[in-house]
């Protein structure tokens, strides 16, 4: 995966339309299908207790989530969700790498090349997801950890850029 520039603007609107829209339809959605497995499949209690139709209205909520990841599934190629999209794959992707971080760093301490590719990457996308997350609280200490690693790229000559990070270095 490369990094590419979002426009930061474009990014939020966007979230916020597509989180906006996800929480409607799956609210309505959990209604609607809850609403028609009773009518079809419930007990009908005309007193004020329980109806026991809460298996009912659990089946309506799955059943809401799985149209609406359906959806999500159709739509996420789209231009609209371009950007949406992009920092989704990023954040898993890093969450692969930080759940190796721990040997990825060791391996840096020895100097291995692919260990410093996978963590550049890394300290370069959790850059940009922090700001366009607007998280400027760990900004900082992030960019103390992006000049130490540089120091160290360089005091051993290498040349190492952003690009040159696979997946595949993961491993």
């Amino acid at each position: 995966m490369k990094l590419i520039n979002i426009d930061k603007m474009i990014y939020k609107q966007r979230l916020n339309v597509i989180t906006i829209a996800i929480v409607v339809a799956l609210a309505v959605l959990s209604v609607g299908f809850g609403s028609v497995l009773i009518a079809f499949f419930g007990s009908q209690s005309p007193t004020a207790e329980s109806t026991g139709n809460f298996h009912l209205n659990v089946m309506g909520v799955i059943a809401a989530a799985l149209v609406c990841v359906a959806v999500l599934s159709k739509l996420k190629n789209t231009p609209y969700f371009e950007e949406v999209y992009y920092v989704w794959r990023l954040k898993a992707l890093q969450n692969r790498i930080y759940r190796r971080i721990k040997p990825i760093k060791q391996r840096v301490s020895d100097n291995d090349r692919d260990a410093i590719v996978v963590l550049n990457f890394y300290y370069h996308s959790l850059k940009q997801v922090y700001s366009l997350d607007n998280n400027t609280l760990t900004l900082s200490e992030l960019e103390k950890n992006i000049q130490m690693l540089q120091a160290q790229i360089d005091s051993l000559s290498m040349d190492i850029d952003v690009e040159d990070f696979d997946p595949r270095l993961i491993q």
